[in-house]
């Protein structure tokens, strides 16, 4: 027998359903091929490309807010931070974690819920869509990173100044989360019938604002209820993030373009804004059913609360599990709509699988480092922000500065920490592109971003104000979003989209633990009954800057086209 056959002689056979040589055989005189042996530079050039350009987005929104926190506390308040060898690991797992966070929401959740988006409305009821749209809003925000912020920040609440926003944020902490969940499923739910009938957005907010500001009004009356005003509003700041946003967006286009019927080129716009919005009335509401005990008895003296660490040993395992329960219950809502809704399986399965590992990963290493590092440096520099322009017993010869320039340094820091990490802010540069191609350059990405940061930094400061002179919350927010409302009034719909979800896109997963800790620990630092409020007025500060800027570009349009006119 030829031993020289050729692999080309063994098809053959096959073919003439001849008996073949085996296949050792065949190959038994083939010529070895060499082994392939990767070096470590191998696996650095291979993995680099991939995993470097995703570190690096989360490094950008990290690396840049740390240093300028680490650094103002290190020279202009002369007190370096405490904890370097958790804090420096925390922020690490952060920026890890959100790497392994952000890639698993693209590869896991995002193709159920655009596919959902796309396909369901030809296939189902109305009544189905805004069903699913609000079970998707409450898994959505389940598995928020930042919601994990408001568990983080509990343990800086004071219990006996504050009993009744103590209790909310630790006994009653699975209530508040529901009802922030609720709010956002509500508003998906609204926006989903928005796209669907082709509501403005004008309409929604003049039915849905003006309540709030009347049930702000009446929790202000109260003594009670008006310590959680602020964590009211800052909720609002909290539920559109990575998460929520990508995903309600994905359906909500999807439906919007499905029925055919937006009318105008920043239609798809909104959403966001009720999600925002809804979270807000559903916390208020919460604690007016606590007060009038339709939700149990709530603790009235500070000798029913008891003190709880702010971690544990196990809280790497909680992270884990908090983790879990977060995103598999999510995950098999998505696919039990996809498998008995839309009668279709999973088309990539192992790449479904890759994602949702990844994202139970990052969720984790995000908690972790949330408690390690982000919270314990925004807390550590708002409890020695008052040393700029008061006695501190921690800092040496303060105060460090006299009190008015103390008090505007106090200011300045918080308008550049509002406008850095808002210009830093990836999703608003993603933003901005996509306004400018959409209005054909009319309003340009960096015109956007400039004053989206703008409205941020004013806000942030004017709530840092109100921690520092103890002002009443409702004193701001009324009369601002009053002001919004009115130059909602004036604008082109488009516009009103773009500026209400404009509010929504800056206060990321790092920003908002942050803040929500700078606040808390500054409230602490100088005695007044929460920290909070500072997320509220960085987020009505956008909405005004905006509107603002489009009734200059709505003004300067008109006097062009009258110069032509004229001209003619």
């Amino acid at each position: 027998m030829n031993k020289n056959i050729r692999y080309g002689d063994f098809l053959g056979a096959v073919r003439l359903k001849q008996r073949p040589l085996s296949f050792n055989t065949l190959t038994a005189h083939r010529p070895a091929r060499p082994r392939l042996k990767l070096r470590l530079v191998d696996f650095h050039r291979l993995l680099f490309p991939y995993v470097g350009s995703r570190f690096l987005e989360q490094a950008r929104a990290v690396v840049p807010l740390s240093l300028f926190m680490i650094l103002f506390q290190s020279t202009v308040l002369r007190t370096p931070p405490d904890g370097y060898q958790t804090i420096l690991p925390g922020l690490l797992g952060i920026m890890i974690g959100l790497m392994f966070f952000m890639e698993g929401v693209k590869k896991g959740l995002m193709p159920f819920s655009e596919n959902i988006g796309y396909t369901l409305p030809g296939r189902s009821t109305i009544t189905s869509i805004v069903f699913v749209a609000f079970l998707l809003g409450i898994g959505a925000t389940m598995a928020e990173p930042a919601i994990g912020a408001l568990k983080a920040v509990g343990s800086l609440t004071n219990a006996g100044r504050t009993p009744f926003l103590y209790q909310i944020l630790h006994d009653r902490a699975p209530l508040l989360i529901l009802a922030v969940a609720l709010g956002v499923g509500s508003a998906v739910m609204v926006g989903i019938l928005r796209f669907y009938y082709n509501w403005r957005l004008k309409t929604i907010l003049f039915l849905t604002v003006p309540p709030c500001l009347i049930l702000t009004a009446y929790l202000a009356g109260n003594p009670r209820l008006a310590p959680i005003l602020g964590l009211a509003w800052d909720c609002g700041a909290i539920t559109t993030g990575p998460v929520t946003v990508p995903l309600v967006l994905a359906m909500g286009i999807g439906i919007s373009a499905s029925t055919g019927r937006e009318d105008n080129p920043l239609s798809g716009f909104g959403i966001v804004t009720l999600a925002s919005i809804y979270p807000v009335l559903s916390v208020m509401l919460l604690g007016v059913m606590l007060d009038w005990g339709w939700l149990g008895e709530t603790a009235h003296a500070v000798s029913q609360v008891a003190e709880q660490p702010a971690w544990h040993e196990m809280a790497i395992i909680s992270d884990i599990l908090n983790a879990m329960r977060a995103i598999l219950p999510l995950t098999a809502f998505l696919w039990l709509v996809q498998r008995f809704m839309l009668k279709e399986s999973p088309k990539n399965p192992a790449v479904l699988i890759y994602g949702i590992t990844l994202t139970i990963i990052g969720m984790a290493l995000f908690g972790i480092g949330l408690d390690f590092g982000l919270t314990a440096l925004g807390s550590q520099a708002g409890e020695i922000f008052p040393a700029a322009f008061s006695k501190h017993a921690a800092v040496a010869n303060s105060p460090l500065y006299p009190y008015w320039t103390g008090i505007t340094l106090a200011l300045l820091f918080a308008a550049l920490l509002g406008f850095g990490a808002t210009v830093a802010e990836p999703a608003l540069n993603a933003l901005g592109m996509t306004v400018q191609n959409l209005t054909d350059g009319a309003l340009t990405k960096n015109l956007l971003i400039r004053t989206v940061a703008i409205g941020v930094g004013t806000g942030t400061a004017i709530g840092v104000a109100k921690i520092l002179f103890d002002l009443s919350i409702e004193n701001m927010l009324i009369p601002a979003y009053t002001l919004a409302l009115v130059m909602t009034f004036l604008s082109s719909e488009e516009y009103v989209n773009l500026a209400w979800d404009s509010a929504g896109v800056t206060t990321g997963p790092v920003t908002v633990p942050l803040v929500l800790a700078l606040g808390l620990g500054l409230g602490k630092a100088v005695g007044v009954e929460d920290g909070f409020g500072i997320l509220a007025m960085s987020s009505v500060g956008p909405i005004i800057s905006v509107l603002a800027v489009g009734l200059w570009v709505k003004k300067r349009a008109q006097t062009r086209q009258r110069s032509i006119m004229e001209a003619s």
